[in-house]
């Protein structure tokens, strides 16, 4: 038998690891099976702040991927493991009861999966079982991609050309998805609907918005690129639009991958420019952080990657400041409309979330990983390379980041990117009995039951700038 280990890449089409072991089961002589296995460890996804919706999703996803690999044959064994530690053992007692001589996975690359991943691969050569492991989850892989001197890139511009270069010269294109198997008499392990660890607030996973499937996530691509993607880069700020894909769950899970992303986005192109496309950029800066956090170790221990720039601040530790920006009570529209948004569907638009950080670890001056860690515990697309990357982007401690006296002014971002108050009304409903330009006034917001703002912006900026200059 042949073991293919699923993690976060929940998909039939365009996975190495799948591919390339159904490729070797055929080949064997006489043909050998192919068994799944899944891992369930609620203790690390706890520990790693995973979010109740991200779980659930998680969960739904396999349990489609149970019934696609089923038409291919393949069964689905489902073993508790709770840490990581515990996961060498359970994958090793799997391959023995079901005679497996070969395990096959895709890549993870923070510093904990790794260890994992280190302590498997170790622990079954020791046995005399074979391990196969590919770069599934992204398409240039850290190693391959490197500065003039040898060094991993440290800034987002020069790692962009040279992805480019490297995407174009490799050409890399989706894998199909593999062959029927041969038929075995294992039978497939039920996937249970959710898993309750500790957590203060249950928030649910929004199936409306994000229905479980890999056959979704390739409609939702497909969506996008028929009716959004080429107003991408003039919609994609503005919050009340549908102007961005909404597939980052789908790509978090790895239900889709960022190379089946560029051969939608090629596919959708007949001019070519889909190699200078925002849309693709922004695919490129999820690969960056991904290099920066295989590279960077410090970075999966939440460390600043520049630490001369953080050792200058002083943060302030307001319980009743970081509580107002949890519920979204901080008096201003933008912000508030944004964590409401987050609290009740597990998502945040990308222009809120760069925001809303900013709000906290610029005028709130408030640790930059205790919003990272509240956005882990409720985003159901909650990634911790992109979270990290993001955070310190925002907090200007982190690779190519926002210079530190980039503060973005939460009324000129409001009215900049929602004039008539659209996007503030939907999510902060009392909002909705002002007219349009009104509702971004604080003191008029008052009125209707909005909170005082929690700080004055001019005075908390100057206090912010003086912070960071601090020597």
């Amino acid at each position: 038998m042949k073991l293919v280990w699923f993690r976060n890449d929940l998909r039939i089409v365009d996975n190495p690891a799948l591919f390339r072991a159904c490729e070797d089961a055929s080949r064997s002589t006489p043909c050998s099976g192919l068994l799944a296995v899944v891992v369930l460890t609620p203790e690390q996804w706890f520990s790693h702040d995973d979010s109740p919706s991200k779980v659930a999703f998680w969960l739904a996803n396999l349990t489609e991927l149970r019934r696609k690999l089923q038409q291919l044959n393949i069964p689905l064994k489902v073993i508790r493991g709770d840490v990581f530690d515990n996961t060498p053992a359970s994958l090793l007692q799997v391959s023995h009861e079901y005679n497996c001589d070969a395990l096959y996975f895709n890549h993870e690359y923070a510093l904990n999966e790794q260890r994992r991943d280190t302590s498997v691969t170790k622990l079954f050569g020791d046995n005399g079982i074979k391990t196969f492991s590919f770069h599934g989850d992204v398409i240039v892989p850290p190693s391959e991609i490197s500065n003039q001197k040898g060094l991993p890139y440290r800034v987002f511009t020069p790692f962009s050309k040279s992805w480019r270069r490297s995407y174009l010269s490799a050409n890399p294109q989706p894998l199909p998805a593999p062959n029927i198997q041969i038929l075995t008499n294992i039978s497939s392990d039920q996937v249970p609907r959710n898993i309750e660890f500790p957590n203060k607030e249950k928030i649910g996973w929004r199936e409306d918005l994000w229905p479980a499937g890999e056959h979704i996530a390739h409609e939702k691509l497909q969506g996008f690129m028929a009716q959004r993607v080429n107003q991408y880069s003039r919609d994609r700020d503005y919050p009340a639009l549908e102007g961005t894909s909404s597939l980052s769950p789908y790509l978090t899970t790895g239900v889709l991958s960022a190379r089946q992303c560029i051969a939608g986005l090629r596919a959708n192109d007949e001019s070519h420019d889909w190699l200078e496309s925002q849309w693709l950029t922004e695919i490129i800066w999820r690969e960056f952080y991904r290099h920066l956090m295989a590279q960077f170790p410090k970075l999966n221990k939440w460390e600043a990657f520049r630490p001369e720039v953080e050792n200058r601040i002083v943060w302030s530790d307001n319980p009743v400041l970081f509580a107002a920006w949890c519920n979204g009570e901080t008096g201003f529209s933008i912000v508030d409309a944004g964590m409401k948004q987050l609290r009740e569907t597990g998502w945040m638009h990308n222009r809120v979330r760069m925001i809303c950080a900013s709000f906290l670890t610029k005028l709130l001056r408030q640790d930059w990983r205790r919003g990272a860690q509240f956005f882990m515990q409720h985003l159901v697309d909650g990634d911790f390379s992109s979270n990290l990357g993001g955070w310190q982007w925002c907090a200007s401690v982190g690779a190519d980041s926002a210079p530190y006296f980039r503060i973005f002014n939460p009324l000129r971002q409001a009215e900049r990117f929602d004039l008539f108050g659209d996007y503030v009304a939907r999510w902060l409903p009392e909002l909705n009995s002002l007219p349009g330009h009104q509702r971004h006034n604080a003191q008029i917001a008052m009125s209707v039951g909005r909170p005082m703002p929690v700080i004055d912006y001019a005075k908390a900026r100057a206090e912010s700038l003086s912070n960071y200059q601090n020597r």
